[in-house]
């Protein structure tokens, strides 16, 4: 009877996590789906520490405690721009937290016996959350701008990555045979080899290829936790583990098909080709072309006509288009102008102009990241078109306003071989009549390669912070 009470308590919270996480489909409900999951892992806690006969309850309260008030505080601090490195951090503590419960399980094991599915999977949680754990550190210093972004190639990176692997699963192995002295000695090898698979693992990813990385780190959190689940005689722990490795997997698929991407390539392969096969030149801007004498010298030529101003040129196609997609990207976030991207949107559908918003599935730095921040400027969600939906329309395209985006609208995607983004699908802005394109600089994105959209006949660049960029074309718009 003890069982069926447990099993049903223990349905019931994780039924209650899938509500939640089913809440996470449209930004209206997803607030509600926060709090529906945060009760889940709460209920959690609670019967863990019910059915248990707790040591030391006073360390423990501290420790909730602690690690509550720490989570509050990051939440209530870190900003928009910092979730994706925030995140990222977050799937390391879950390896953390996974490789010391095995490794106290494994010592406990064996002095008191421990069965073969129990062994296998705490060395399996062992191993897979300690990479967690130095992966996700790697990928949060990438992304938070301490670590360069580029991935980094070392010697025979490939072959570096499958022997690690294959020698964290040998350490395993003879860890299994060992007791006393040997078996601690073998544990923090296990956990030192698997720390160094991950950085192996994760410098080599970088550009557009870090939300396949953000995802996957996603899913070894989940696969950790549930095989500690299994060592620790946990059904709950099992359930909600296997669910975050399930999401996980799923996403990182669903990232490596909007990318093109075969992921044993992203992890295991080679680079496809070196800096010099890709660098783009800049074409030269309002220059003109000198015709030669047939002496063979220069004839003067009359000065170029000064090109038009190019915020007058910009505010000139906002007035006149008809049909407008906007493209965001994470300098969106970092200049914190989703509320003026909005407020102009909204100023030119009140004109009666028809708007949308066009989502690239890895704009910013990690999956969604675009949506939840036009979410946060009360975007209709409706509004929201993904990469597939809208390409086949931006030839009929007016205008196209791309606020901080550069790889997920680089051409160079599609028509040079051999760079981080060769084969990744793009916003095909390029084919629209008209684009603007607000962004600080004309520097390339995250993978380093240079747009030739900048220099398009149809472009119109506004350098500077897209926040004031953006707030004077709508008052400009407001007062023409």
């Amino acid at each position: 009877m003890d069982f069926l009470h447990h099993w049903l308590f223990d349905a019931g919270i994780v039924l209650l996590l899938f509500v939640g996480i089913g809440l996470f489909r449209s930004p209206r409900t997803a607030r509600s789906g926060n709090w529906a999951a945060a009760a889940a892992l709460a209920l959690a806690i609670l019967i863990v520490l019910l059915r248990h006969e707790v040591s030391f309850l006073v360390a423990v309260a501290a420790a909730l405690a602690l690690g509550g008030g720490l989570g509050l505080l990051a939440a209530v601090k870190v900003t928009m721009l910092q979730i994706p490195a925030m995140v990222a951090f977050q799937h390391g503590m879950g390896g953390v937290a996974a490789f010391l419960i095995s490794s106290v399980e494994l010592w406990r094991g064996s002095q008191h016996g421990l069965s073969a599915l129990g062994e296998v999977s705490g060395l399996a949680g062992l191993a897979i959350g300690a990479a967690t754990f130095s992966g996700s550190i790697i990928a949060s210093g990438k992304l938070i701008g301490w670590m360069k972004p580029q991935p980094r190639l070392l010697p025979r990176h490939g072959v570096l990555t499958v022997v690690t692997i294959a020698l964290v699963v040998a350490i395993a192995v003879i860890t299994s045979l060992l007791t006393g002295v040997g078996l601690l000695i073998c544990l923090a090898a296990t956990v030192l080899i698997s720390v160094g698979l991950g950085v192996v693992v994760s410098i080599r990813i970088g550009g557009a290829d870090m939300p396949v990385l953000i995802s996957f780190l996603n899913a070894t959190a989940g696969f950790a936790a549930a095989f500690c689940g299994v060592i620790l005689g946990s059904h709950l722990l099992v359930a909600c583990g296997a669910t975050v490795a399930a999401s996980g997997s799923i996403l990182t698929h669903v990232m490596c098909k909007a990318m093109n991407r075969n992921i044993f390539r992203v992890f295991l392969g080679f680079a496809a080709g070196t800096k010099a096969n890709w660098m783009l030149k800049e074409p030269p801007r309002d220059q003109p072309q000198e015709a030669q004498a047939d002496d063979g010298e220069t004839p003067p030529t009359t000065p170029p006509e000064a090109p038009a101003d190019p915020f007058e040129l910009a505010l000139e196609y906002c007035q006149h288009a008809e049909r407008i997609i906007v493209v965001p990207g994470y300098g969106m976030a970092v200049a914190q102008a989703q509320g003026q991207v909005v407020t102009l949107a909204n100023h030119m559908m009140d004109q009666g102009k028809q708007v949308s918003y066009a989502i690239h599935p890895v704009a910013g730095r990690m999956p969604g990241h675009m949506n939840v921040l036009l979410a946060e400027a009360d975007v209709d969600y409706d509004l929201l078109r993904e990469m597939d939906d809208v390409n086949p329309e931006f030839r009929e395209i007016d205008l196209v306003l791309v606020v901080g985006a550069c790889d997920v609208v680089n051409p160079a995607a599609i028509s040079v071989e051999g760079t981080p983004i060769s084969g990744m699908p793009i916003l095909k802005a390029h084919e629209a009549k008209h684009v603007i394109v607000c962004n600080l600089d004309e520097r390339p994105g995250y993978s380093g390669v240079p747009n030739p959209l900048y220099h398009s006949p149809n472009t119109v660049l506004l350098l500077g912070d897209a926040k004031e960029t953006l707030t004077r074309l709508t008052d400009s718009l407001k007062a023409a």
